[in-house]
């Protein structure tokens, strides 16, 4: 059965979760490659294959992972119309849940714990070579299917460029997590071409959860600087109705391709199928699609392929020693 009950991943569990099941396949693998007789005449090869095939009939339930952009709480409740409707398309229990960080997120669907993930560029470029994830497809906004991630700083700020950020050392920087393609990575990389030679050492890095916290640090004075998404104060708005002139725009990155919906890689063909086609009919789904855009501000679903994030690769060669200590 893949029917799986999600469980909060920590480091330690999800290794020995790994290690589990790296046993078991290392079992199945050996008996299909040795096509041993099992004594009744049929090859052992043989009754894996339709093993293989009746799993796929037994899936169940779908675990479907989120890394909060907003309050945790809020995006759990936000989601669950759209594991609802995915539950009525595939015909299974869908279940949407919201892990602490993206390490989590890629550590789960490693050891096949979430079926399901809503990856930004950089950790699905993590993820497909650590836990050998799908891209199937990715996030359109308004049309286009990439973005750029934005510096903001607080109104009153002396920060008048991106670059005076390189010239000046010990500036506060908020973000929301260091596997963020937009909130970390390809700022720094950014910084790093206009002349930071040690990122640690030049600025004062602190994480704080999501996009949206990043910038409320700023308000709080935790911090000088906050890179997000763009325009991540639209979802302050409500809160801070002012927030469009208390926090000012600084600039913005190169474009980054937009984040991607990725499935497991030990989930079967025909389900990676049926998944990619049941997100596809939101296109047409009004209610889905206002769903997507307050999870994470999509406004549209669009194919994708692993060569679309060659250049998050080139970017993530930069940092890929620092990350993985």
């Amino acid at each position: 059965m893949f029917k799986k009950k999600f469980l909060s991943v920590t480091l330690g569990l999800a290794m020995a979760t790994a290690l589990t099941a790296c046993g078991e396949g290392d079992d199945a693998e050996g008996g299909a490659d040795n096509g041993t007789d099992d004594g009744n005449g049929e090859d052992t090869a043989e009754e894996e294959d339709g093993g293989d095939e009746e799993a796929a009939e037994d899936i169940d339930e779908l675990i479907m992972g989120f890394v909060p952009s907003q309050d945790a709480g809020e995006i759990a409740d936000t989601a669950q119309p759209l594991a609802d409707r995915l539950s009525e398309e595939l015909g299974v229990d869908v279940e949407a849940s919201v892990m602490v960080d993206y390490v989590g997120l890629i550590e789960a669907m490693r050891t096949q714990q979430v079926d399901i993930g809503f990856l930004p560029p950089f950790g699905f470029v993590q993820a497909e070579e650590r836990a050998g994830v799908e891209v199937i497809l990715k996030a359109e906004r308004h049309g286009e299917t990439s973005y750029k991630a934005q510096y903001t700083v607080p109104a009153d700020s002396h920060l008048e460029s991106v670059e005076q950020l390189a010239e000046e050392e010990g500036l506060t920087w908020a973000y929301a997590d260091d596997l963020s393609t937009s909130g970390f990575l390809f700022p720094a990389s950014q910084q790093k071409s206009f002349g930071v030679e040690d990122i640690d050492s030049h600025f004062i890095r602190t994480t704080t959860g999501g996009h949206d916290n990043a910038l409320i640090a700023l308000y709080d004075g935790a911090a000088d600087f906050a890179t997000t998404f763009d325009d991540a104060r639209d979802n302050l708005a409500d809160e801070f109705p002012d927030v469009y002139d208390d926090l000012r725009v600084l600039g913005y990155t190169d474009p980054i391709p937009n984040d991607t919906i990725s499935v497991r890689s030990d989930l079967p063909d025909n389900w990676k199928e049926d998944i990619k086609a049941a997100f596809l009919t939101f296109q047409d789904d009004e209610e889905m699609l206002e769903v997507l855009d307050e999870i994470y501000n999509w406004t549209g679903i669009a194919e994708a392929s692993t060569e679309d994030y060659d250049v998050v690769r080139e970017v993530f060669a930069e940092f890929e020693d620092e990350l993985s200590e």
